[in-house]
Order: C-alpha cells, then structure tokens, then sequence
C-alpha cells in the first residue's frame, strides 16, 4: 500500500489495493469513520497500535481491513500460502462466534479464509486447521495457549504477521491477560517480529495498555473521545398512584413496583432496550417480575446455558424481544443487533462499565448513543452523578494491570517447555520478562518460581547445567491449567420435565442454600430441587408457579467504586451541606446541582434528603478530608467517602487492631462510603480512634499481612494459586477452604507470596490507605465522633438484591429458615461440672436447659463440629495456634445467653454465623411475633453470606 499516513477523509480508502475499495463499495462504506480516518493510515504501515473508540464506529474494519488489504497484496497465491497471517483474538468464546460471521463476508469477497477457534471447536475442524490452516483464525487467549504446543500448529502460527486483540481493556485488568501478554512473547520467538493491535471502547491509561499489549515496542495510540457521543440521564423513580396495584400484581413493595414500572415504559418507548444490572441474581429477579407481567423482556448472562443465550440473543435481534436484561458479559460487543436506548439499574460503580455499557446504543441511528441510570437511594443517586459527570467529561478509571504475577510465571514456564521440549532458565526468563507485566521481575525470584515447580515435579531442573525439561507431571498441569481464571465448581442446573439444561449455579450456594424442595429463580422463572447429584455436579429442578424463593446468590465480588468517585460524592454533600446550612431549601440545592449533573430535580432532591437532616440535627458532613465516626452499643460505623478498596483496607487494618487491643474478634462489613464494626462488648469507638492516632502509617502494609492470615480471603486466593503452581491436586469437595495447614506449608514460599500480592492487588489499596493515615496525623483529615447515628451513616446503600426479593415470598422462606434451624444439630456442654455433654436437634432442647448430672443451668451451647471449646474449657490440649481463651469466653458468653433466654438463645446460636454477640442483639430486638425473631436471623445469615471471607 502506499503512504497514506497523510491522507485525510475518503482518501484513506483510496489507498487500499483494488480488490479491498470494490469489497467496500459493493458493503456501502463510501465515508470512514473518524476511527477509520485517523488509524488505517498508521495500521496500513504495519505499526503497532491501540486504538480507542466507542461501540458501532467501526473499530472492527478499522483493524482488519489494513490486516485484509495485507493478504490480499501478498505475493503468494492461496497454494503456496503457508499457516496463518493473522489471529483475532477475542476474551469470549460469543464474541468468536459474532466475529467470524461480521468476517465471514469480507473473507469470501477478497478469497480470505477465516475459521475460529476455541474450547468447542471438533477434533475435525481442528485437524483441519492444522493440516490447511486458514488465513486469519478467530480464538481466545486461552486456545492460543494450547496451539503454541502443537507441531503441527506450531508451523503454521510461525506466518503469523498480524495479531489483532480485542476488548484489549478487559483483558489487560485480568490474570488471562497477564498469561496473553507472555503467549504473544512466545508467539513472537516463533513468528519473529508482527504487527500488535488492540481495540477497546474505553481504556483510563491507554500509554500502559498499549504498552501491556505491545511489550512497550513502539506504539501509537488512536483515541476517539467516547463522552461525546453518550448522552446520559440519572433518575430516581417516584412512587405514584399506578404502583399501589402494580405492587399488589407483583406481590412487591410499591418502590420496587416504581422501579419495574419505570423501566417498563422506557422499553415501551423504544424499539430495542438493553437493561444492565451488576449482579446475576439481580437480572433473575427483576426478570422475574416482567415474566409475571407478560413483557417481551428475557434474561442474558454467564450462568444461563449456551443455548438459551444464543436463543435470547437471536430473539432479541430479530425484534421478538423488546428488551433484555443483561450482566456484564453483554458490555463485550455480542451482536445483539441494533440497540437504541441502554436502561443501567442502579449505580454502574465506574465510569468505564457506563460508558461501555451505554456505548451500545443508538449508533446505528444518529451517533448518539443513549442511557438511563435508574438509582434506588441516595448513595446510588450521587454515585451515578459523579460517575455520569466523569463518564462525560472522558475521566475513565485505569487499567490495574497484574504486574509480577507469579502463579502467571509458574504457568508459562510450563507454557515455554512445552513449546520447545527443554529451554535454559535463562531463555526463560527472557521471554518471560520481555512481556511489559514482568519488565521488572528479578532472576532471584524467578528461580524461586522454577524451584518450586520442580519440587512439585511439574518440569525438570538441571541447576548445574542451568537447564529446563519436561518432567512427568508437565503435561497433565499444562492442559489442566490453560486457563488462569480461577477454577471454581459448578453445578448444572436441569429441568426434569424437558430434560434440558437451563443454566448453571456455584458450588458455594449449592453447599450453603440448596436442599431437595427449596426454591429459587433462574431465567426468569421459579424452580424447586429435585435432588442434587455431587457426583454429577447437576441440580434437577422442575418448574414452579409459587412466588417464594431465593435468588441464587453467585459467587462473585461486588464492582467496587473508585476513590474518586465516592470522593466526589463527599464533595456533593459538603457542596449541599454548605448551602443548605446557609438557608437555601432543598428545591434550590437540587437545581443547583441539575446545571452540572443530568438529572432532574426531584430526583437529585431526593438524593440530599439525609444531608439536610445531616444539617438539622447538627452532624458533621463526611467528605474525603474529614470521616465521621458514630457509634450506637457496639455498632460503629466510619463514614469515609473513599471507595470500597481504601475502606477495605482501613478497615481490616481497623478490625484487626481493635481486636489486638481487647482479644477479640471484630466484624467487618464495607461499602463505598461507610465502614460498618461489630465490636466485641469490652470495646468501644474509643479503640477505634486510639488506632488512628497510634498506628505508624508505615506499618500498614506488614500489620495488614500479618491480619490477612487469620482471613478465609487470604486461604481461599491460597488454594487457587497453589493450584496454579501445581502445589495441590485441582479441588474436588469443601477441602478448599481448610487452608490452615496449606499455609503453614506455603508460607516460605512464592505461592504464599503470589496469594498475598493478589489479596492486596484485588482487594486493598494499601499505598493509598498509608497516605490517608499520614493525611490523618498531619492534621489535612480530621475525624469527628458522635455517639449516636446520624442520617448519612444510617441511610446505606440499599442492595438491589435485598430490594428485589418479592415480599410474599417471606412467609415462605422463613418457614424454611425455622424447620431447618430446628432439625439442626447443637452442641450442649455444662460448664459448671464440664462432665456432661451431648449433641442434639435445636427441637429437642430443652426450654430451659439444665445439666443432668450436676443440675446447674450454665449451659453453653455450640456447633455440633465444635471439637476444640469443650477442650479449652477442660483445660486439654489445643493445636498451637488455637487461642484457648477466647473459645472459653465465647463458651461462657454463650452459656450465659441459655441461662437467661432458654430454648430461645439456642435457636439464634444454632444459626449460620450468629456467635454470642450476635446472638445477644437478635434475641434482644423488640418483635411483636416469633417470625419476626426469625427474620431477623435470616437477616443474619445473609449479612454472614456477604461478608464471610471478612471475619477474622
């Protein structure tokens, strides 16, 4: 091709060769797009590049057809052609499937070929490919894995000139893009030098992506500002007449029937509507509330079989669906046809999700692409104004890319052997570390990896000779691990009346929520269990007209929001604060506000409702320079608008200090703008201030280490990387989580290392954190304290999946929450005598306890499991690092609940995750009738549920 690095408008078309501008003018591309206009010139030139634009601008064509115009100008005929030009590499299997077809055209017109490849591809196609390999090939990063192994493919991918990657931000966050950055390394010691490509719709550090995709090589970056073509409006439904009996047909509270109702009528404004939710059991629910309505709206997500997704999509492209509910695997660009308006319910959390999820509208039309964000609390409302704000102005979150990642180093060592049957650790490290994730990694710990691999027989080490073999274990580990996403077990979920697979569900709510009768919702719809089949991992369910159930609680953490974002909430409130404190009515504060963010009036009043009773009853406001701390009994809750990362962090540093100071545990609950403790009854927010003012900022991130290895976060991200190093068998069962003694074997060691890193680099923010501490003791924060709550700390964020449980479904579930409590097993001990001891069902205890042998009344009562209290009360032996003390206290805490409520206090302590404490609180609520006691255990329970992996 010429130089056309010049060229300007429809004149970068002219420069294609002859069969590449008739294909164009026979598909009706007579103008580029501004991303065609400004990256095909450099493209055309081999030059590798990152290019950035929003959904429906052509970023596809932008790639390919300077990839296109390549082969067809080649100097080889299809005979003599030999292996791939060029992968396309993709993070989902769908998006293989989308690609190949919008190719497919193209390919026959200039006499391509082009296949796909992935996990379901046959053995045939894939002997094909390997014998007559096509000459673009559409794949994921884990199948270029495997095809780096094979002799055969070998070959053919050493043509490889052009590799294009897309969705490249999503990779570039994820563990699978850290192990693609290395695969292209190798790739490149295959194929020599080729050209590197990468397309997204939103990227906040596009200098660090594109050095991630590219090996920091030379690159341009071809940015299209996204916030310019999205026009976005928050709004916070109003309950209104019409909601009083649609309540009453969905058997819901008149809020959730105005938010249903609301979304209702912007699909029916709209020829197609894609309304995205963050979580799955949200899609189920409010799925389940337009079935019950009869709407043309269907579910879209991860967990639902491949061939009810494919079926939805094609229904919602052929226009038979006006709406669908949708996760995050639908931000991904899956041809789902034309979209005209986006529907985000609640808060998308970051300004990157929105703008890739509104993204998907209305280009097809004007350009412009469309979003409603639908908010249910005050929090949610300011939230999506400051994210709505930012997303227009371009502000995008950046890219946290895993640099170091050594469960990722021990996988491609692997990788590399296989690729060429025995390599120097020398050449090892250098391809490892020619990938921008592991510029900076030492030798000294990349021997530390290879050691450890070899000590777990997985490759071979001649130290002396400073050489890498395959050893008996290679290959197996090799092909068990293509994939760096973490291996979790599943269930299939089965309709025994049509005997097809309607989805899928986690093994965690399998364990803790299923059992043969109870209900739940998938696609939309209600479904009781038949029986669970552990050897099969398959739930057999038929289908229920009933309204009661449980939404499948999915493993998966909550999206977190960023510093900025809920700094510039603080910022908000300490604006409204300021005028309302001066007079100004909320009217006047809220049209203030309308000129900087989109949203109405009402809404953005209802949203600085709390801050105005902050004001009259005389509060302070939290801000990012000021925290609030209140307290009511043994409840404090720090109101810090720094997002979910620097509040985790300060608060398990929070949790584990103020434990240290009265030997006792501290529960731990964290949002975006609050740090919410359960302090145990000797402590009070006077130890929570003192770790402010006595912790050294520079021994945050050793205490917090040290914390970590109390936590179920910390063993369970143990037992995935030690799978990932080859140091434990691939989990099978519940033994996953007894990580006790997998860290005292791996403390020493790079997977215990790797875990840590992980923990913080997913989880913490710790630099961060130390910052605000020295904030703190050089008087730029300050912290006010009152001993009451205030509006702001008590008017949380309203979880969407509490909000959309349908009401008349309670007296159902807490039927089931009682008969399963009283069948379960208890641990009663005397620890007057401590002679006696029995186990028995919660129905057959006693209403009030006594001890048959000594007939005193200082019963504990325990988990049936609980070996270790009746030792440390008998004064018996204990595991080393089994604190004696503290399981006495609990014993006596809990013995002294049964002395004085009976029966009562063991139904609360037989419980899931209800200790003394906790115990203590729900028996002490004032309650008109045995199921609101009950209530407020299954409360309990699902606040346990949330916040297990938090409690030390």
């Amino acid at each position: 091709m010429a130089d056309g690095t010049a060229t300007r408008g429809a004149d970068v078309f002219s420069e294609f060769s002859a069969p590449v501008r008739e294909a164009l003018s026979e598909r009706g591309f007579t103008t580029p797009t501004e991303p065609q206009r400004r990256a095909i010139p450099p493209l055309a030139h081999d030059r590798n590049a990152l290019v950035i634009a929003p959904t429906g601008t052509g970023k596809t064509e932008t790639a390919m057809l300077p990839v296109f115009d390549a082969i067809a100008e080649s100097d080889f005929d299809d005979s003599e052609r030999e292996g791939f030009s060029a992968l396309y590499i993709t993070p989902l299997r769908a998006l293989n499937r989308d690609m190949r077809d919008r190719l497919t055209w193209w390919g026959e017109t200039l006499d391509i070929d082009i296949d796909v490849r992935h996990g379901d591809t046959t053995q045939y196609q894939r002997r094909q490919q390997a014998e007559d390999p096509p000459d673009v090939l559409v794949t994921t990063p884990e199948t270029l894995q495997a095809m780096l192994t094979g002799s055969k493919l070998r070959k053919a991918l050493a043509g490889v000139d052009h590799v294009v990657v897309d969705e490249v931000h999503e990779l570039a966050a994820a563990k699978r893009g850290v192990q693609l950055s290395v695969a292209l390394e190798r790739l490149q010691v295959l194929a020599g030098s080729f050209q590197r490509i990468g397309l997204s719709a939103t990227v906040g550090s596009p200098t660090e992506v594109a050095r991630f995709l590219t090996g920091d090589r030379p690159f341009e970056v071809i940015e299209i500002d996204a916030g310019s073509a999205i026009e976005f409006s928050v709004h916070h439904p109003t309950v209104t007449q019409k909601d009083e009996q649609l309540s009453r047909e969905l058997a819901t509270d008149e809020t959730i029937a105005s938010h249903v109702r609301v979304i209702r009528d912007i699909v029916s404004d709209h020829s197609s509507t894609l309304i995205f939710v963050n979580t799955r059991q949200t899609a189920e629910a409010l799925g389940s509330r337009f079935k019950k309505l009869g709407e043309p709206i269907e579910v879209h997500h991860g967990s639902l079989s491949k061939d009810v997704r494919i079926d939805v999509e094609d229904r919602f492209k052929n226009g038979s669906l006006d709406g669908l509910v949708c996760t995050s695997s639908m931000e991904l660009g899956i041809d789902v046809g034309e979209v005209d308006h986006v529907v985000q319910y609640g808060s998308p959390r970051e300004v990157a999700r929105l703008l890739q999820r509104v993204g998907r509208a209305g280009h097809h039309r004007d350009r412009i692409s469309h979003g409603t964000v639908i908010t249910s609390s005050p929090d949610d409302t300011l939230e999506a104004l400051a994210i709505a704000r930012r997303a227009t102005e371009g502000i995008v979150e950046p890219a946290r890319i895993h640099h170091a990642s050594l469960d990722t180093v021990a996988n491609q060592i692997i990788g590399i052997v296989m690729d060429e049957g025995e390599v120097s650790a020398r050449r090892a490290y250098q391809i490892v570390t020619a990938a921008y994730p592991f510029a900076n990694l030492d030798k000294q710990t990349f021997r530390e990896v290879i050691r450890e691999l070899s000590s777990n027989r997985l490759v071979w080490l001649e130290e002396d000779a400073d050489r890498l073999e395959k050893s008996s274990g290679t290959w197996q580990y090799f092909y068990a691990n293509l994939s760096m996403i973490p291996d979790e077990e599943t269930y299939d979920v089965y309709d025994m009346s049509s005997r097809g697979q309607i989805g899928t569900l986690d093994e965690r709510f399998v364990l803790n929520f299923a059992e043969p009768g109870a209900a739940f919702i998938q696609r939309g719809e209600m479904w009781r269990i038949n029986d669970i089949d552990d050897d099969e991992t398959q739930v057999n369910v038929t289908p229920i007209e009933d309204p009661s159930g449980e939404v499948p609680s999915w493993t998966g953490a909550e999206i977190p929001v960023p510093a900025h974002v809920a700094n510039e909430v603080g910022e908000m409130r300490a604006a409204a604060a300021k005028q309302l404190a001066t007079g100004a009515n909320k009217e006047a504060v809220g049209r203030d506000l309308a000129r900087r963010y989109p949203a109405d009036v009402s809404t953005i009043t209802s949203a600085i409702e709390p801050i105005e009773r902050q004001i009259i009853g005389e509060y302070p406001i939290p801000t990012a320079d000021r925290l609030v701390i209140e307290a009511q009994a043994q409840t404090v809750v720090i109101n810090s608008p720094h997002g979910h990362r620097i509040n985790e962090t300060l608060g398990r540093l929070l949790a584990a200090l103020v434990g240290q100071r009265t030997g006792a545990s501290v529960g731990l609950d964290v949002s975006p703008y609050r740090i919410e403790l359960e302090l145990p009854r000797q402590a009070s927010i006077g130890d929570v201030t003192a770790v402010f003012d006595e912790t050294d900022p520079m021994h945050v991130e050793a205490i917090l280490e040290l914390a970590l290895k109390k936590a179920d976060a910390l063993k369970f991200t143990l037992a995935q990387v030690a799978a990932k190093f080859g140091a434990l068998k691939r989990y099978q069962g519940r033994e996953r989580f007894g990580g006790d003694r997998l860290m005292a074997a791996l403390e020493d060691t790079p997977v215990y290392d790797e875990a840590v890193r992980e923990v913080f680099h997913t989880d913490l923010a710790v630099p961060e954190t130390t910052a605000l501490l020295e904030r703190y003791h050089t008087d730029e924060l300050t912290i006010a304290t009152t001993r009451e709550r205030t509006p702001i700390g008590v008017d949380g964020r309203s979880h969407g999946k509490e909000l959309l449980v349908p009401s008349n479904a309670d007296a159902g579930v807490i039927e089931a929450v009682r008969d399963r409590i009283q069948d379960d097993n208890v641990r009663l001990l005397c620890l007057h005598c401590t002679d006696w001891e029995q186990k028995k069902p919660v129905r057959r205890v006693r209403d009030q306890p006594r001890c048959p042998r000594c007939e005193a009344t200082r019963i504990a009562c325990l988990n049936p499991w609980d070996e270790d209290t009746p030792k440390a009360v008998r004064g018996g032996t204990l595991e080393e690092d089994t604190d004696a003390d503290r399981l006495q206290r609990r014993a006596h805490r809990s013995a002294s609940l049964i002395q004085s409520h009976g029966k009562q206090a063991a139904i609360a302590l037989a419980a899931r995750g209800v200790g003394p404490q906790t115990a203590a609180r729900i028996i002490g609520n004032l309650r008109e009738d045995e199921t609101e006691f009950y209530r407020d255990i299954l409360k309990q329970e699902q606040q346990y549920a949330r916040t297990q992996s938090f409690w030390d």
